[in-house]
């Protein structure tokens, strides 16, 4: 998987995890123990385990849209997926602390979202920073172009190869 597929399927995977939480029948009410909110709107555990509302279902349709069209070229791709690396893990490691774990009341970074935070960081990270493998095909192998290079010989390499040293002169004399 190259950084352009990698861009596209976080892209398709966000918008929907965006779109699904727009919709309270996806949402699971929230358990009694769960960290209150001052921002409640379509609070909920997105199919009972990822705790959201609608700023991070927003958040989701936002990230994915972005992904969308950064899979149009592979330097965009790039700066997208270091973007999202720094950005969920920084959401991952909010998440794990006591104090800011609803980021002030505003979005729910508790729970399951921690380890798929920093889950998504970690991807992101790896197809942002890593070094690309050329892939080579024919054109690029130099065994298959040997033959394409001498039949490709302009016409004064070939009379020097020949011995032909008065370009009046022709070949074979």
């Amino acid at each position: 998987m190259n950084t352009t597929s990698f861009s596209l399927f976080i892209g398709i995977a966000f918008t929907l995890a965006g779109i699904l939480g727009l919709f309270p029948a996806a949402l699971a009410p929230p358990p009694a123990d769960a960290p209150a909110l001052s921002f409640n709107v379509l609070y909920g555990y997105l199919l009972g385990l990822f705790p959201v509302n609608l700023a991070h279902s927003l958040v989701h349709l936002v990230i994915g849209i972005a992904g969308l069209a950064a899979a149009t070229g592979e330097r965009y791709s790039r700066l997208y997926a270091r973007g999202l690396a720094v950005f969920y893990g920084a959401l991952g490691v909010l998440g794990m602390m006591p104090g800011p774990n609803t980021l002030f009341g505003l979005l729910p970074l508790h729970g399951h979202d921690v380890w798929l935070h920093l889950g998504t960081a970690a991807l992101a990270a790896y197809f942002g920073w890593r070094a690309e493998i050329p892939v080579l095909n024919e054109r690029d192998d130099r065994r298959h172009g040997l033959a394409d290079r001498r039949h490709a010989m302009n016409r004064v390499s070939l009379e020097r190869r020949q011995g032909a040293y008065d370009r009046r002169m022709p070949l074979g004399t």
